[in-house]
C-alpha cells in the first residue's frame, strides 16, 4: 500500500483523511506468474495498481497474440472501456511474473469519485499521462524504424528489456520475434 500511497503523493497532495480512505477502498493481492486476471468477454471489475512485477495487455487477433500493453512497477492498469462502461472487453490482462497488486473495484472507485475532491483531480492526472504515452506510441510507429523503437523501449523500460520475452517485446513494437532477434544482434551494449 506504500507503493500507492507514493505514488499518488507524487501526483497530488493527500491529507491523512484521504490516504484512510485509499486504505479503506484498496485492496493488495499477490498473484503468481502466468495469471489472467482478466479474459476478453469478460467485464474489468478493477482497476489496478502495479506494486511489483510485470503484467502484459494484449489481444487475440485472429489467433495470433498482440500485445499492447506491457506494463512495469509503479503503474495503473484497467482495461477502461470495460472498466467505464462495465460491458465486455476486447482485452487479456496476464501477469508476466509474480506481481504485487493493489485494486479497486468499480463500486468503491463511483465512490471516490463522488464523494472526494482529489479522486478526479488523480484519475484525470493518471489518464492525461497514459494518453500522452499512447499518443507518443504512435507517432513513435509513423515515424521510427523498429531498430529505433527497441532502442527507445530498452532505454525507458530497462527492466522490462531484461525481463520480458523476445516475443512479447517484438509484439509491442510491433515486429516479429526474428526481426527483434536481428536487431539485438546488431546492438552492442
Amino acid at each position: 500500500m506504500k507503493n500507492l500511497i507514493n505514488y499518488i503523493q507524487s501526483k497530488i497532495t493527500l491529507s491523512q483523511n484521504e490516504i484512510g480512505l485509499l486504505k479503506n477502498y484498496f485492496v493488495a493481492e499477490k498473484v503468481p506468474a502466468q495469471t489472467i486476471l482478466l479474459e476478453s468477454g469478460k467485464v474489468e471489475r478493477y482497476i489496478y495498481f502495479l506494486a511489483t512485477g510485470i503484467v502484459k495487455g494484449y489481444q487475440n487477433v485472429d489467433g495470433k497474440i498482440v500485445v499492447q500493453h506491457l506494463i512495469g512497477e509503479q503503474d495503473f492498469f484497467t482495461s477502461l472501456d470495460s472498466f467505464m462502461t462495465e460491458t465486455p472487453s476486447v482485452d487479456y490482462y496476464e501477469t508476466i511474473t509474480d506481481c504485487n497488486l493493489i485494486k479497486i473495484s468499480k463500486p468503491d472507485f463511483d465512490i471516490l469519485q463522488k464523494e472526494t475532491k482529489f479522486w478526479p483531480i488523480l484519475v484525470k492526472e493518471v489518464t492525461n499521462e497514459h494518453l500522452s504515452c499512447k499518443l507518443e506510441r504512435v507517432k513513435d510507429f509513423q515515424i521510427l524504424t523498429a531498430k529505433e523503437r527497441y532502442l527507445k523501449f530498452v532505454d525507458q523500460y530497462p527492466t522490462l528489456a531484461l525481463n520480458v520475452s523476445i516475443e512479447n517485446i517484438a509484439s509491442f513494437l510491433g515486429m516479429e520475434p526474428q526481426s527483434l532477434s536481428r536487431i539485438r544482434k546488431q546492438i552492442a551494449f
